[in-house]
């Protein structure tokens, strides 16, 4: 059985569409199947990182750059190559698929966020690709996606039966761990600047992360405790602040007279995540929206107490291993992360907790239930 892969985000690990197509990669490598791998990727990944020696590698070329040359690339030149290495599925591992394939289609759909919240489709061009890409998921043999709760979403706004969709969950990376390394957290320390002592915000700060309620709570916490444990912000800033899609919150802090109480720290090499999580003493993950949310559980994995809002898929991702609350109201948020700050008893029982949950997840039963579907498919 050869499956070839769409791996236009193999190079892009801060995205989330760049981590799933690594991972499900690797993780497929390593398991003995009757599994053939081909990973079909555009031209602008020259020399593809860490891709396992038994995944071959094709090129298909694109007669030009940006988002006309991504649609080409999706539309003709990986099609093309899955043809012309004779595969029998294309799987492609994010919400772009080829209206016409000439084998079986899979398409992995993480989210339906464009649907879902309509500030995400504002333009002609992304309005243009969503219809597109909306129209080649209903046209595919099958849908992965990453929660029951993304099912439902898919169900209701692409309208495709539930036994076409197959939920797949994420896992955290083996390095997402508890054990210290103190050489290596301290590095980090030293290179972010960061306190001895610090709430995390990890992820972009578009608006569905709700980032601006986040630092409406802070305003109840500031007082008694951010002056001794500031809120760090990690994560790639937009290159414009203000706008429908990034509100401005650098301002916003200013005008909530906390901007003192926190630490802009800007993007976070891959490596040096585990080590950023160890060092916080809680992560707050205030999203309205994911499709999975994968930073509340790499913390888990790494001993340090989440708290996240009760809403979407992320309730199924952290279980009773976090503390759940209504992101949309700040005083509920505040209470939590002050609970877990100043309680030393509940900070350890939320942080066993976590370990506990985050260890039910792996890759390997992530790339189990994909090979299945690849069975079913084959056989359908």
């Amino acid at each position: 059985m050869r499956v070839a892969i769409n791996g236009w985000f193999w190079d892009d690990p801060y995205a989330g569409s760049g981590q799933y197509v690594r991972q499900l990669v690797l993780a497929l490598a390593d398991i003995k199947s009757e599994l053939q791998l081909t990973l079909i990727l555009p031209p602008h990944i020259k020399k593809p990182q860490e891709v396992p020696t038994n995944v071959e590698v094709v090129h298909a070329s694109t007669p030009m750059g940006g988002k006309v040359g991504k649609v080409w690339f999706e539309q003709r030149s990986y099609p093309a190559a899955v043809k012309k290495i004779g595969a029998d599925i294309a799987h492609v591992p994010y919400w772009g698929a080829p209206l016409s394939s000439p084998a079986k289609l899979i398409v992995s759909v993480l989210d339906v966020i464009p649907l879902a919240l309509p500030v995400y489709r504002q333009g002609f061009f992304n309005n243009l690709y969503v219809s597109l890409v909306r129209s080649t998921a209903q046209g595919a043999g099958h849908i992965l996606t990453l929660s029951e709760a993304s099912k439902q979403d898919i169900i209701k706004y692409l309208e495709i039966p539930a036994d076409q969709i197959t939920p797949t969950y994420l896992a955290a990376d083996e390095r997402y761990t508890a054990i210290a390394d103190p050489a290596a957290d301290e590095a980090v320390r030293q290179k972010y600047d960061l306190p001895d002592e610090f709430a995390l915000y990890f992820g972009s700060f578009d608006i569905r992360k709700n980032v601006n309620q986040l630092l409406l709570a802070w305003t109840y916490v500031g007082q008694p405790m951010a002056e001794f444990v500031p809120l760090v912000l990690a994560g790639r800033q937009p290159k414009e602040w203000g706008t429908p899609l990034f509100p401005d919150l650098k301002a916003y802090a200013k005008e909530l007279n906390i901007e003192h109480y926190l630490q802009w720290i800007g993007e976070v090499d891959e490596v040096d995540k585990p080590a950023l999580y160890r060092l916080a003493k809680v992560l707050i993950f205030p999203s309205l929206y994911e499709g999975f949310g994968l930073p509340p559980l790499e913390a888990m994995a790494c001993g340090t107490p989440v708290v996240t809002g009760k809403v979407s898929s992320l309730p199924e991702v952290v279980g009773d291993a976090a503390y759940l609350v209504d992101p949309r109201n700040e005083r509920d948020m505040a209470g939590a992360i002050l609970a877990l700050l100043v309680q030393d008893d509940l900070h350890q029982h939320m942080s066993n907790l976590g370990r506990g949950r985050a260890s039910n997840f792996s890759w390997r039963k992530t790339a189990l239930k994909t090979l299945q579907v690849y069975r079913d498919i084959m056989q359908a």
